[in-house]
Formats: C-alpha cells, sequence, structure tokens
C-alpha cells in the first residue's frame, strides 16, 4: 500500500497515533530533565487538507468528526493537549492539520530537542520552509534514510525520550523493516520508548510481525511491549484503510488505562460499520 502522509493527513489513523502521541509526550514531561524526540518519517510538519489530502477527503471521516464531537469529560481530558494544537488549524480556511513534528514542537518545552527526518526532499524542503521551524533551536531536521536515522541518533545524550516511527508502507518489505529497525534501536537504547505505527490490511502479516517483535525486544531485554489497534470498518486487503495499530516499546505506565479509555471513543466516533478498538500486552501487564 501507499501512505503517504499529504494525501491522508487528518483521517482516522492520524488521529489515533497522534491523540497517542501526545499522551506520550505529556508523560515524559512530567520529569523536570530534558528529552529528546526523533521523529523517523516526519512528512511535512504542517498540512492543507483541501490539497492533496482533499483529494481523499479522509480527513472528513477523522479529524472533522473528532472536532465537531462533544465528548465525555474523562474523555474529553485526554483528547484536549491535542484538539488544542489541531483544533485551531482546522478552522484556518483553508483547514489544516498538523502532522506530528507539529505536534511535538508545540507541546515540548524549551530545554527538550527535536530530529526530525524524512527520505523525502520535498518534505524535508517544506517542513525546512516553515518560518516556526526554521527559527526554533530546539529542532534539527535532516534528509537521510528514515531507518538510518536510529542508527546515526540513538542513544541521545538526553538518555530519555521518544522515538516516533510512521512509515509510509509503499514497500512489501516494510514490516520487515520496520522490525528490524525497532531490534536494533532496542539493543542501543534498551530505555528508550519507541512508537511505531502500522496499518492493518491483512491480519496474518501483522500477527507474524508481532509475534517476531516480541522474540526480538525479549532478548532486547525489552520488559514491556503494548500493542493498541484502532478499526472505523472491516479490514480487507483490497480495500481502503480501515484499521491501524501501534506497538510501544516501554510505555508509560498509565497509557494503557488511558487507551482503554479513549480508543473505544475514537472508534465510535469515527467509525462506520464495523468498528472497534483494542489494547494488549505483548510483554509485560
Amino acid at each position: 500500500m501507499n501512505y503517504r502522509h499529504a494525501y491522508h493527513a487528518g483521517n482516522f489513523a492520524d488521529v489515533f497515533k497522534h491523540v497517542i502521541l501526545t499522551r506520550i509526550l505529556l508523560y515524559l514531561m512530567r520529569k523536570e530533565t530534558p528529552l529528546r524526540v526523533i521523529d523517523t518519517h516526519a512528512g511535512e510538519g504542517v498540512y492543507d487538507l483541501s490539497a492533496a489530502a482533499g483529494k481523499t477527503g479522509e480527513w472528513r471521516g477523522g479529524i472533522a468528526r473528532i472536532a465537531a464531537a462533544r465528548a465525555p469529560p474523562r474523555i474529553e481530558a485526554l483528547l484536549t493537549p491535542y484538539l488544542a494544537v489541531a483544533a485551531p488549524l482546522f478552522v484556518e480556511n483553508p483547514p489544516l492539520y498538523p502532522g506530528s513534528p507539529a505536534l511535538v514542537r508545540e507541546l515540548l518545552r524549551r530545554r527538550d530537542r527535536m530530529i526530525f527526518c524524512d527520505a523525502l526532499g520535498e518534505a524535508v524542503a517544506a517542513l525546512r520552509a516553515r518560518i516556526e521551524f526554521a527559527r526554533d533551536r530546539r529542532v534539527k531536521i535532516f534528509e537521510m534514510d528514515d531507518f538510518a536515522t536510529l542508527k546515526a541518533f540513538i542513544p541521545p545524550s538526553e538518555r530519555r525520550g521518544l522515538v516516533f516511527i510512521d512509515p509510509p508502507f509503499e514497500q512489501r518489505t516494510e514490516f520487515d523493516d520496520l522490525l528490524a529497525a525497532l531490534t536494533m534501536a532496542a539493543r542501543k537504547w534498551p530505555t528508550g520508548i519507541y512508537m511505531a505505527w502500522f496499518p492493518i490490511k491483512d491480519r496474518k502479516a501483522v500477527a507474524r510481525f508481532l509475534g517476531a517483535l516480541v522474540a526480538a525486544v525479549t532478548q532486547a531485554k525489552i520488559t514491556k511491549l503494548l500493542r493498541l489497534e484502532l478499526q472505523v470498518d472491516e479490514p480487507r486487503p483490497d480495500g481502503p484503510l480501515a484499521a491501524s495499530g501501534l506497538v510501544i516499546l516501554n510505555p508509560p505506565f498509565a497509557l494503557a488505562m488511558e487507551a482503554r479509555t479513549v480508543l473505544p471513543y475514537l472508534a465510535e466516533t469515527m467509525g462506520s460499520g464495523r468498528h472497534g478498538s483494542d489494547v494488549a500486552w505483548l510483554i509485560g501487564d
């Protein structure tokens, strides 16, 4: 499949991954010590929903529904940090959507640092062209092979932080590449938090990836591995994306509980047909 960010900005999968991303960042910022975020597939930073994403219109079933809905108080509290960044952009003319670099930059503190990488030259150029990124000394932007980022930049000097891996899944080897990258990274920096996104089109392929990942990171002495899934319709190999997942190595202690609270709401609000969510510990509890 082809999951180029610009065409799918603001859809259900973006909302899902970015809500979880904000929850992890807030947890990390509970401590005073600096942290670093490394985004291996950063994209353009901010997306015009009337441009490439307008061709698919997927954002109408994603951020448009979440922004218009009225969440119960306990769920609203979990969504507020994400919506505080996304909602003001969404009401612009044309409507905009923040990619992970924009979310990370808005949330992190002055003492924290960010590395944003992408293999696509046009995406890197667009990110560098944004004034808020160009003027921010906390930010470094690189054009480089996405998974090579992990070899170059981990472990970070801060020794605390998050690696966010959000591949486009354009190659048939992407699950194998993701497995190799996470295995290598966990060995180099076993105390870091890693969050990786994947599409769910073929559940057997996903099961093989997750089984191999459990075996690999166990050898790297990772003691906690969490899987999250969000489904808005029945996934089909030949159909549009209807389900996606996240694997999180060394997740924050409260993340599973928060996910069990917020994911059913996201699935119901953005779903049609057979929607649902799942939270499962693959290692630990």
